[in-house]
């Protein structure tokens, strides 16, 4: 893991901890939750697209260094479409 990823991953469960206990939840529910969801989606893109990416532009190595956060990218896309359901749920079932 990149250490861009691996800051996004810290950051990501500060946030989810700081918002759970903003609306009075569970925080360690909520960071698990966020991390499982940035993870698995990091995970994902890592083996697919990027795998495949960097396979085509090998020579290249900025762009292997562009193609190569990707993942976290996506990860950090998935983590707050997931706190905004979160969020969503809440307002709901209130």
């Amino acid at each position: 893991m990149l250490l861009l990823a691996k800051l996004a991953t810290l950051g990501i469960g500060i946030w989810f901890y700081m918002t759970a206990n903003k609306v009075g939840e569970s925080p360690a529910k909520w960071v698990t939750i966020g991390l499982i969801g940035y993870l698995i989606t990091w995970l994902i893109v890592d083996l697919t697209l990027v795998k495949a990416l960097t396979a085509a532009v090998a020579k290249k190595s900025t762009a292997v260094i562009v193609i190569t956060q990707i993942p976290t990218l996506v990860g950090l896309l998935a983590a707050y479409f997931i706190r905004r359901k979160l969020l969503s749920n809440l307002s709901a079932s209130n």
